[in-house]
């Protein structure tokens, strides 16, 4: 299911980017999100970091954009502390944003090679959560 990348949203870009730079505070907190919601909003959030795997900011994120009403997202970028830039998500994140927002669009590369692509492009032939539920009766 590949698609043509869509428009890059510098200003989601800088609202992470500027949570990364005001809100990463050592070994706590290292990476920042913004997701911008179906109405526009732009949600931000960070990462709780935990030796036990704490969440990635994306993941915060999901609850973040619920606790102010936002249940859907259209797309999302990750940035690092210390002027990292944007960083793709993790594989479990993958996973997690496919079964939230199927439709979500994500901001991956970096300088002059970002793009926006669809989050099932990012982990193609992936287990989709929803397909193998059981219905109820």
């Amino acid at each position: 299911m590949t698609r043509q990348p869509h428009h890059v949203d510098h200003e989601l870009i800088r609202a992470a980017a500027h949570v990364a730079r005001t809100r990463c505070r050592g070994d706590n907190h290292t990476m920042a999100a913004a997701a911008r919601a179906q109405d526009g909003r732009i949600v931000t959030a960070v990462n709780a970091y935990h030796f036990t795997g704490g969440p990635c900011a994306e993941v915060v994120l999901i609850g973040a954009a619920a606790a102010q009403g936002a249940y859907e997202l259209n797309t999302i970028v990750a940035v690092g502390d210390r002027d990292r830039g944007v960083v793709p998500p993790c594989g479990r994140c993958r996973q997690v944003l496919l079964d939230y927002f199927p439709a979500l669009e994500v901001i991956v590369g970096a300088g002059d090679r970002l793009r926006t692509v669809g989050i099932a492009d990012l982990l193609p032939e992936s287990y989709v959560w929803a397909d193998h539920q059981l219905a109820a009766e």
